[in-house]
């Protein structure tokens, strides 16, 4: 699979993982605070910054009836308007230029997730270089279409699909000639448990769909990202916010920026320790061969006398004879005076 080249960072095999911080609505409606997420986020070693772009209008409408009321997901969300709940998380779509600045002047990739084709002609006219399409909008084929229609690559969650709305989703995305796409695992839930993580549906989805794959995480801690890393992870994806107690309707289940500081070098060391197919020693395991066992003369034997278990042992350090040439050593005489500690060698054997 070929990588998904941006212009500061590359997504693929072969690399570490595209490590993105989601800013959603944890900006608290403050520019400012958003931007100090940002800043946050570059500090913690975030190679992306990501942004929800949609108001509560061409989310939804503004009713009071039960269907619009929010029952059985976080209890932060439960019983609000579905209207009043988009209209606090709403990025204002005003402040998206000077996030996308900031972010690139951090060297971070910016970009967002559109909710509706709108918001996919506003973000296009940011120039942004790659989408994120949200779990709950998968199903959305229109918008999936606009979104292919653009060029770019696409990130994609999978919370709560079943097998039959991926394969629509992925079948839409390659019928609009997208091929450059991420699917993440996804588990929709505010917080998630880590039973239900199902990180092994990684590699499975990169291996079913040939496309590279990913992680986006609701879990709390680090141990998730660490685990699908392992199992071969491009993308993890974590919310972010500057202090859970300062609230928010995403903050309960968002990590802090030390918190996300040490994830990152968490997924970075589990994918370093990967390293590839190992069957030679490593470099820094070299001096330590040294202080294997070998064979050693244990007592004084004089030239001629013969070699046995009383004179000559398999102990540490490593410079002498292998401990698999003993049976071949043993009943052989010496060639040479050999003093207590000497490290048995081939030429101290008399040759027949």
């Amino acid at each position: 699979m070929k990588p998904i080249v941006l212009k500061q960072h590359s997504i693929g095999e072969g690399l570490a993982p595209f490590v993105i911080a989601e800013l959603s609505g944890n900006h608290n409606q403050s520019i400012d605070r958003a931007l100090q997420i940002v800043d946050a986020a570059a500090k913690a070693g975030a190679q992306g910054v990501k942004l929800q772009t949609y108001t509560a209008d061409t989310m939804t409408i503004d009713c009071q009836q039960a269907d619009f009321v929010v029952s059985g997901t976080s209890e932060q969300w439960q019983d609000r308007t579905l209207y009043d709940l988009y209209n606090e998380a709403h990025t204002p779509w005003e402040w998206h230029q000077a996030i996308f600045e900031r972010c690139y002047e951090l060297g971070m990739t910016p970009f967002s997730t559109p909710f509706d084709e709108t918001a996919v002609d506003f973000l296009e006219s940011l120039n942004m270089e790659i989408y994120k399409i949200a779990s709950f909008e998968m199903t959305d084929i229109p918008l999936l279409r606009k979104v292919a229609s653009t060029g770019k690559p696409i990130i994609m969650s999978t919370g709560m699909a079943s097998q039959e709305e991926i394969e629509l989703a992925v079948t839409t995305l390659r019928k609009a000639n997208c091929e450059q796409f991420v699917l993440l695992k996804c588990t929709s839930a505010y917080p998630a448990r880590y039973e239900d993580a199902n990180a092994q549906t990684i590699p499975y989805l990169a291996k079913k769909y040939g496309c590279l794959s990913g992680l986006s995480d609701h879990t709390m801690g680090a141990a998730v990202p660490v685990t699908a890393t392992a199992l071969g992870a491009t993308v993890i994806e974590k919310h972010l916010t500057l202090e859970r107690d300062d609230g928010g309707v995403d903050s309960h289940f968002s990590m802090e920026p030390l918190e996300f500081k040490q994830m990152v070098e968490l997924v970075q060391q589990s994918y370093a320790a990967l390293g590839s197919v190992q069957t030679q020693p490593s470099t820094a395991e070299l001096a330590c061969r040294n202080y294997r066992r070998s064979i050693y003369a244990v007592k004084d034997i004089a030239e001629g006398e013969v070699f046995t278990h009383e004179n000559l042992r398999i102990i540490r350090p490593g410079f002498g004879l292998a401990p698999n040439e003993l049976d071949n050593v043993l009943g052989k005489t010496a060639s040479q005076p050999l003093v207590r500690g000497t490290a048995l060698q081939l030429k101290m054997l008399q040759q027949p």
